[in-house]
């Protein structure tokens, strides 16, 4: 089970990374910036913007809609007329979960971009 875990966690990373250097590669290009200049800042700004999806998913409350039809309700269970209800154990394990993939990828993309930088030097 936790074999195919980190199976599924290398696809992701591998997919991911091959998404960002398609992105970043020609539009570094683009404004003129090196190769390496450019896939380095394309890691940095798909990793944050990972770091920050993670964050606001996290940070998911525990209502949920119950319906899009308008109905009266007595507050706090209404939010512009719509009715919520509370998310269930498997939904608030979902949206923990979907938070920590978002939050460990964009760890891995922020540091692959720090390997690849050659204006810092880790070593």
């Amino acid at each position: 089970m936790l074999l195919a875990a980190l199976r599924r966690l290398a696809v992701l990373i591998v997919l991911g990374s091959v998404v960002i250097v398609l992105v970043s590669l020609p539009l570094g290009l683009l404004v003129g910036d090196s190769v390496s200049r450019s896939i380095t800042l394309g890691f940095y700004l798909g990793g944050c913007f990972l770091l920050v999806i993670g964050f606001f998913t996290g940070n998911r409350g525990p209502a949920r809609i119950k319906s899009e039809s308008p109905g009266a309700a007595v507050l706090p269970f209404t939010i512009s007329g719509r009715r919520l209800r509370w998310a269930t154990l498997g939904e608030q394990h979902e949206t923990i979960n979907n938070s920590a993939i978002f939050v460990t990828l964009g760890l891995i993309f922020v540091f692959m971009g720090l390997l690849i930088d050659s204006k810092h030097s880790l070593f």
